[in-house]
């Protein structure tokens, strides 16, 4: 697990030790993935930086969205037993164009740790989180730790998180990633798009979900010159999404506690 920096941020790299694929994740900027390279072609779209990220929220690479994916319809909801009123001051919220919380918490705001000091050459790592300060607990009143574990074997990077309560309350959770896959072959227009869902979710002029439903019909396509940023459920078994471009292949598997699904690749960019 080898140490440098990145604009200014510590980072943290591992390697596969059969195959050409490295990960590098940043601790003070949420424990995002900021680079994945495959014989040294950069599959990541990186975005406004590292520090835009940890600073602002402007996701790039594979950011942990914590403790909520995607927006809240306004400062209050439920989760639980609980009734959380959000600080509509607070310095550690995102806000979309319409004024709704996105993505959880300002990344610079969340302490990760490395567990351990592996071996330059590692091929994993693991970091902890404590989510019980005040300022936190404002936004998400439910004491407990995260971990994150991330292993490279061969040409798959696997991501892992895991939650425990500090007391005897559970933690619901609704945390998701926004990986920015990037092929470096082929025009964005030809990239196939493969979908594993059987349903898109209907929204309303906020991007928030209204409650119905429509089948999804057509689960593999052309890009072309479509801009997409829609919701999906209904996830077939093995979820497993496919990115397509000339002849490299990215696939995306939810392995286990997932059950909704966005696609993200608005027109004019490299990224889905």
């Amino acid at each position: 697990m080898a140490a440098s920096e990145l604009e200014g941020l510590r980072t943290v790299t591992i390697r596969s030790a059969d195959a050409p694929l490295q990960a590098t994740f940043v601790p003070d900027a949420g424990m995002v993935c900021c680079s994945l390279r495959h014989d040294g072609a950069e599959l990541l779209a990186p975005r406004g930086g590292v520090r835009a990220y940890a600073e602002r929220g402007s996701t790039m690479g594979i950011p942990l969205l914590y403790p909520w994916a995607n927006r809240l319809a306004g400062f209050s909801y439920r989760a639980g037993e609980e009734t959380v009123e959000l600080p509509r001051d607070s310095p550690l919220l995102k806000l979309d164009e319409h004024g709704l919380p996105i993505h959880g918490v300002i990344p610079s705001a969340l302490s990760w740790e490395l567990c351990d000091d592996a071996a330059a050459e590692s091929h994993e790592l693991r970091a902890r989180m404590r989510w019980q300060r005040r300022e936190l607990l404002a936004i998400f009143p439910f004491a407990h730790t995260v971990e994150l574990r991330a292993r490279l074997d061969r040409a798959t990077l696997t991501i892992d998180v895991e939650v425990d309560p500090l007391d005897d309350r559970a933690v619901p959770v609704s945390f998701g990633f926004h990986p920015y896959l990037s092929p470096t072959e082929g025009e964005r227009d030809r990239w196939e798009v493969e979908l594993p869902v059987r349903e898109r979710l209907l929204l309303d002029a906020r991007m928030i979900p209204t409650g119905a439903r429509e089948p999804l019909l057509a689960r593999r396509f052309a890009l072309a010159q479509t801009s997409s940023d829609d919701a999906f459920a209904g996830l077939l078994e093995p979820p497993v999404f496919t990115l397509a471009a000339a002849k490299q292949r990215i696939e995306l598997e939810l392995l286990r506690g997932y059950s909704y699904a966005q696609l993200y690749a608005p027109a004019g960019e490299r990224f889905v």
